[in-house]
Formats: C-alpha cells, sequence, structure tokens
C-alpha cells in the first residue's frame, strides 16, 4: 500500500508539473525531475497511471486549452498556437483536427460540442478515502439564490445515485464534452433528479449543462434534454480545502445541509426540482445547491 501511495503522488507530481509549466517545452528530464524517480521509471509509472505517453497527454491538455480559448475568446489562431506552446499554426491546425474532427478556424466560428481533455489527478482516484473522520467540520456559507427557466442537456446512466457509481457507468469523458459547452451558470452541473425527470430504467444522477430555452445548438449523441422550471435554491458552500481532502469536503456540505432548516428564512424544501452539485474545487470550497420554496401562510 505504502509503495502504491508512493507511485500516485508520483505520477501527480507529474501532473502538477505540467499544468504549471504546459507553455513552456516539457521534457522526460523536467518529468523526472518532479517525479523524484529516473526518467525511464517515470515514463513507466505515468503511461501505466494515466493511459497516455506524457507526450500524448500535454497535447491533449494544450489542445483543449485553446479549444476553449477560441469558443471564449476573440483572437487570432497564431497567438492562441504560440501561447499553449506549438511551434506553427499548421502543426497545431493539424493536431486540432485530428482530436476534434474539426479545424480551429471553423470551430472559432461555429463551436460545436468537444469531449475536451479534462486532467482528472491521480491521486484523487488511488487514494479515495473509505473511512471519513467528521469530527473537525467547518463553517458552511449559505445563500439564496434564483434560477431561471431553462433546459438543461444530460447525459444519464442507468443505476448511478452518485459521481464514483456514475463515472463507473459513463466514464469521465462526458464532462469533457461538457466543458466544451457553453453554461448558463459559467459551467457544467451534476444532479440528482427527481422521479418526475427520469426514464425508465436510467439513473438518479445525471451530468448535465444548463443553456437557454431557446438552444439551437447541437445535442450530442446519447444525450438528451429536459426542461427546469424557475426555481429557488440555496447554495450551500464549504470552505477551501487541499484537493486530496475533498470527500471530506463534500461529506461536510452535506451533512450542514441535511441538518440545515430553511424555515427559519421562511423557506421549505422543493424536492420537485433537481439537488445541484458543482465541480469541487479546492480553491473555492466544495458547492451544492436544492431547491426551495417560499412557505405561505
Amino acid at each position: 500500500m505504502e509503495r502504491l501511495k508512493e507511485q500516485t503522488l508520483a505520477v501527480q507530481r507529474m501532473q502538477d508539473y505540467i499544468e504549471e509549466n504546459q507553455q513552456k517545452e516539457i521534457n522526460l528530464s523536467d518529468l523526472a525531475r518532479a517525479s523524484l524517480f529516473s526518467p525511464w521509471y517515470s515514463y513507466r509509472l505515468f503511461r501505466a497511471y494515466l493511459d497516455l505517453t506524457p507526450t500524448e497527454y500535454i497535447r491533449k491538455l494544450r489542445l483543449s486549452h485553446a479549444a476553449v480559448r477560441l469558443r471564449d475568446e476573440n483572437c487570432r489562431i497564431i497567438d492562441i498556437v504560440f501561447d499553449i506552446g506549438f511551434d506553427n499554426v499548421d502543426t497545431f491546425t493539424r493536431a486540432f483536427f485530428r482530436e476534434y474532427g474539426v479545424n480551429p478556424g471553423e470551430y472559432a466560428k461555429r463551436p460545436i460540442p468537444l469531449s475536451l481533455f479534462i486532467p482528472y489527478g491521480v491521486k484523487y482516484r488511488e487514494l479515495r478515502k473509505d473511512q471519513i473522520d467528521m469530527t473537525n467540520t467547518q463553517a458552511i456559507f449559505v445563500q439564496a439564490v434564483h434560477k431561471p427557466e431553462r433546459l438543461c442537456i444530460i447525459k444519464r446512466a442507468v443505476d448511478a445515485d452518485a459521481y464514483f457509481p456514475y463515472c463507473e457507468e459513463i466514464g469521465c469523458e462526458v464532462w469533457g464534452i461538457l466543458m466544451s459547452m457553453k453554461s448558463l451558470c459559467g459551467e457544467p452541473v451534476c444532479m440528482w433528479l427527481p422521479e418526475r425527470y427520469k426514464k425508465p430504467n436510467t439513473s438518479t444522477y445525471v451530468q448535465g449543462v444548463e443553456v437557454e430555452l431557446d438552444y439551437l445548438g447541437i445535442v450530442p449523441e446519447g444525450f438528451d434534454t429536459i426542461r427546469l422550471p424557475e426555481a429557488d435554491y440555496l447554495m450551500f458552500q464549504g470552505q477551501p480545502f487541499q484537493e486530496e481532502d475533498y470527500c471530506e469536503a463534500i461529506l461536510n456540505v452535506q451533512h450542514a445541509m441535511d441538518a440545515y432548516d430553511p424555515a427559519v428564512i421562511g423557506y421549505q424544501w422543493d424536492d420537485e426540482n433537481p439537488r445541484i452539485q458543482l465541480e469541487p474545487r479546492g480553491e473555492r470550497g466544495y458547492i451544492e445547491l436544492r431547491a426551495v420554496r417560499r412557505i405561505t401562510k
């Protein structure tokens, strides 16, 4: 077990180094210094744990960042090319087309859903904790927010009722597709669906992206849409956390939410609308939203 942890953290150090230096030229010697192992052993570990060579990993990461910039920024392709570490426009264009099946110039004019590369940290998968100490709980910030009527483009599973079972059924690639699509709230969402939004033999837990009611873009193959009504939510946000402590951060917020009585601020829980989970990010704290409605006298 100790050896497994040592290897996992070595791969994570290489991932962290790539994230921090992706605009520079990165070679195997750089990764070996980060991993604290030999270049040969570092390469073997990287490929074994991530199923990609370092070169493949870096290329996918750079192309994903390029796709987001092409979607969101009015900038020249040549500026992106050099910013993300490609040598020239032709090399970038060929790599972009091989990865996504569309030329970057065409994509910038008319963005379509793509399967972006999401560099999941290997330590979070390998070092999941079965027993979590909840005695050291932290303060939770609670805020009322309002969501408009909207469509949500979702990918259903079959049995999943939480994130990890969902990924085991569907795979983590779904998040990359959702990240390529513009969202009303600025990012994809995970949701627990009430019965009225479920189809026969499909999961309670889904991942999706909220879009305008008049959305005319592409719905990726295997996805479908649900129409969500205007609704009030209470947003529960925990304190920033170290990434390896994400399990505790999630449970801390969920524990606080379960214990919270919305009647103290004039609301009651509205279980007719989905419960919403945002991506756990250490720098902002874990966020979950639960629908409410005003108590009428």
